[in-house]
């Protein structure tokens, strides 16, 4: 692995940003496989068992960044292994839902156990104080991006109970 270090820093930041990144989602990978389970699965798993409402296809694809055609197949694929299930259009409702099933329940807390112990070990690289700064940086370059998608921030319905 090199470290690259470019004349531009705005650009050795975007690329130690992208290499940190797949370096982390790398290890996180890994440790999932040993379950049978990605980081997008494991995703699905943990929006469907406690997102506050049930989740759609678009839904899912907007909080993991992803296109609805790579969630819809990613669901399909989950759905063949029985971890979730599409419940058909109700009444008054316009689209399929997604729900986790036992057998994806039964995955989902020791994934989370494994994804949640790789985030404790790897930020324990930064102290407290790094960890806040951590944040407001990158609240900033996501608040940028956004702009470049056209996209509002909303908060979240997972705290707005807290």
């Amino acid at each position: 692995m090199y470290d690259y270090q470019l004349p531009d820093a705005a650009l050795s930041g975007w690329l130690l940003l992208a290499r940190t990144w797949s370096a982390m989602y790398k290890a996180e990978e890994r440790k999932l496989g040993k379950l049978g389970l990605t980081p997008e699965k494991l995703d699905v798993l943990w929006l469907s068992r406690d997102y506050p409402i049930p989740l759609t296809i678009a839904e899912i694809a907007r909080s993991t960044f992803r296109e609805n055609q790579t969630i819809s197949t990613l669901v399909s694929r989950m759905e063949r292994e029985g971890w979730v299930r599409r419940v058909p259009k109700r009444k008054g409702k316009p689209f399929t839902e997604v729900q986790i099933t036992a057998r994806g329940e039964e995955l989902c807390g020791p994934g989370i156990d494994v994804a949640t112990s790789l985030v404790a070990k790897l930020m324990s690289a930064l102290s407290a104080e790094e960890l806040e700064q951590l944040h407001n940086l990158l609240r900033k370059l996501r608040e940028k991006a956004l702009e470049e998608l056209y996209i509002d921030l909303l908060p979240s319905p997972i705290n707005a109970g807290v």
